[in-house]
């Protein structure tokens, strides 16, 4: 398979919506409908638009570059004229021949701003790029590439395929040796289902109290929770990312011990993942919970509870759902949220 510059030109564009500004809903959750508007802003430059909850998406402009009569960066720079114009809300967007070389552009500098790979542009844009920014490449695949000093993706694309592959195994060594020279089949795909529900919350200050923290991942997990019970679906993994004054970033990702929607396993997961990353004094300035392997509810093995509370719990819950659905989010929540104190 050949590298990704054979002059097929810019086409995928990896677009995240920046936080909004003071006054304009900080403090809150992140706002579905808001995601939903932006998500409709990008269709109506072309159809195939793939949504990355809960502020991002990928994009396939080949399409739309004759119509609007411009290349791919032009037009990434109209999305993001439009997005401030319209919705007030500024975007970072990553350009480049493929879904992976778009995402690592946009993610490679400070937010706000139009990011171009060229595809000539490639090898030098990856020789010392870290191995953890490929997609798909987390903490412990990064930890065991660096261990045999493959710590960037230039020295990764270097390297023999059969050493990758003994390493990683065939099929993961294969495809990490492939992303490490830029190569990405992946389709951007309209409307694919779901494989993750993400919930954010930024807070008006930085945070120091870890009980306000603790009750902001109540609130993130009891959105998430609902989400997914009224989509029908389960969780078997979630993950916590927190966000510092210092703009750096700390995730933790654990499996549930069975799939679940229920708010306070999810929650009791959430403690968990927080407690464990001793804090402290840590300046704190968002949350966010994703919940990850999403499956069918109805597919989902449940250990069957020999305590009554725990049935009354899920009934208690159910009821609430019905609730919130008919008469708004405010009808029945959990004491101890956030946004209800």
């Amino acid at each position: 398979m050949s590298a990704p510059d054979d002059g097929r030109g810019l086409r995928v564009l990896y677009v995240r919506f920046e936080e909004r500004g003071p006054g304009e809903g900080a403090g809150e959750a992140e706002d579905p409908a808001r995601f939903s508007r932006l998500l409709g802003l990008l269709a109506d430059f072309t159809p195939v638009v793939q949504a990355l909850p809960p502020d991002a998406a990928l994009v396939d402009v080949r399409g739309a570059l004759r119509y609007f009569g411009c290349d791919a960066p032009g037009l990434a720079r109209l999305v993001r004229l439009r997005a401030l114009a319209l919705h007030g809300t500024d975007c970072t967007v990553g350009v480049a021949v493929n879904p992976l070389l778009a995402r690592m552009a946009a993610r490679c500098g400070p937010a706000g701003a139009v990011r171009v790979v060229r595809p000539g542009e490639t090898a030098g844009f990856l020789d010392g790029r870290p191995v953890a920014e490929l997609h798909g490449v987390g903490p412990a695949t990064a930890r065991t590439l660096c261990s045999y000093g493959l710590d960037t993706a230039g020295r990764v694309a270097a390297a023999a395929p059969g050493t990758l592959q003994r390493i990683l195994g065939a099929k993961t060594g294969r495809l990490l040796h492939e992303r490490a020279r830029g190569i990405d089949p992946t389709p951007v795909v309209p409307d694919e289902p779901a494989r993750s529900e993400s919930a954010e919350l930024r807070f008006g200050r930085d945070e120091l109290d870890a009980g306000e923290r603790r009750r902001a991942l109540l609130t993130l997990a009891d959105e998430l929770g609902f989400r997914m019970r009224t989509g029908g679906q389960t969780a078997r993994a979630l993950t916590l990312t927190v966000r510092y004054a210092d703009r750096t970033v700390t995730t933790r990702r654990r499996r549930l011990a069975e799939p679940s929607a229920h708010t306070p396993s999810l929650t009791a997961v959430a403690y968990a993942l927080h407690d464990g990353l001793g804090l402290q004094r840590a300046r704190v300035r968002a949350v966010a919970l994703r919940a990850e392997e999403l499956m069918p509810a109805e597919l989902a093995a449940r250990q069957l509870s020999l305590d009554p509370r725990e049935e009354k719990a899920r009934r208690a819950e159910a009821a609430a759902d019905r609730a919130r659905l008919r008469f708004g989010p405010a009808a029945a929540h959990p004491a101890g949220l956030l946004d209800a104190a």
